[in-house]
């Protein structure tokens, strides 16, 4: 492994640290919940949902975060602002867990960065993201709540090489007038990267290569949803039907994929589904072990004490 030279920042959020050197604090996991398509889900646009399923569902990734020692926050997805706010109060009262604020729709992730600072819950909550795509609805919303963000390096001229990737950050790309980073800056002093990850093939390997890029140059957490590129491979979603084990391979590339991230010096993972924190905590507190092993043999770093390769290994 190896120890950037920049000194990087360690953003804290609802307790739970986010970067640091490789191997120094653990990776942070996020699991999605009441994503399209969930099947605990009855109404995405009221926000109707089975409480039980869902509960325990947040229960069994918290549980796994204690096990491992590898820190969790919920990813609330929402379709409406309506269903957004349901869906954090819930989640809030279930867990003390930072929450990240998601939807396809930004009027969503407006209203709710908005009620978040209204109910006392903007200091354990992540927008997500400031884009390229920034309205003037979630420009004012931020303004007014100074919210953790994620940032989403995704550059619509150029989503396939890492240079595509840093250019819209620092200098906007053609795209915007300031580079995404300078824009957050006005919004939040709590910044997470996101290298967007694109479809296998066409930017998967250069987002991951982003990763060590920006760790370098920014100094800044770096995170991804590096699961997202194996449903973009077509191959394995044609194996994924050709054969008897294919629902079980299929569930390997995508939770094994936080592994490439780890290995990049990423400092957490938008794992995708809530369902799969059973296998993604053990196999990410692995890689953590592996990786804090190898940096404190060659470098002077030294894992936290709350760390997977402290809590686990040797027990």
């Amino acid at each position: 492994m190896f120890k950037f030279q920049r000194e990087q920042k360690i953003v804290e959020i609802g307790g739970v640290r986010f970067g640091g050197q490789p191997g120094e604090n653990p990776t942070v996991l996020a699991g999605t919940i009441f994503y399209a398509g969930h099947k605990i889900v009855s109404d995405h646009h009221k926000g109707e949902f089975d409480k039980e399923k869902a509960e325990s569902l947040i229960k069994r990734q918290e549980e796994l975060s204690d096990t491992t020692a590898l820190p969790h926050v919920v990813q609330v997805f929402a379709e409406s602002p309506e269903a957004m706010i349901r869906y954090l109060d819930f989640v809030a009262d279930v867990t003390e867990a930072p929450l990240i604020i998601d939807s396809t729709d930004a009027p969503t992730k407006a209203k709710a960065a908005k009620y978040v600072k209204e109910v006392g819950l903007d200091k354990r909550s992540i927008y997500n993201s400031i884009n390229v795509s920034l309205t003037g609805d979630e420009i004012e919303a931020l303004r007014e709540t100074r919210i953790p963000a994620i940032v989403l390096a995704f550059n619509p001229k150029d989503q396939a090489t890492v240079k595509g990737r840093i250019d819209v950050l620092t200098t906007g790309a053609g795209v915007l007038q300031d580079g995404l980073l300078k824009i957050a800056e006005e919004f939040t002093d709590k910044i997470l990267i996101d290298v967007a990850v694109t479809a296998l093939g066409m930017g998967s390997g250069p987002s991951e290569a982003a990763t060590y890029v920006m760790k370098a140059q920014f100094g800044l957490p770096v995170g991804c949803g590096i699961h997202n590129a194996a449903p973009s491979w077509t191959w394995l979603k044609r194996y994924k039907k050709q054969v008897p084990e294919g629902k079980e391979v299929f569930r390997v590339c995508d939770v094994s994929s936080a592994v490439i991230h780890i290995m990049c010096g990423g400092d957490y993972v938008l794992y995708g589904p809530i369902e799969n924190a059973p296998y993604v905590f053990p196999l990410v507190a692995f890689t953590n072990c592996v990786v804090a092993e190898a940096v404190m043999s060659e470098t002077d770093v030294k894992p936290v004490e709350n760390h997977p390769f402290n809590k686990l290994v040797g027990k």
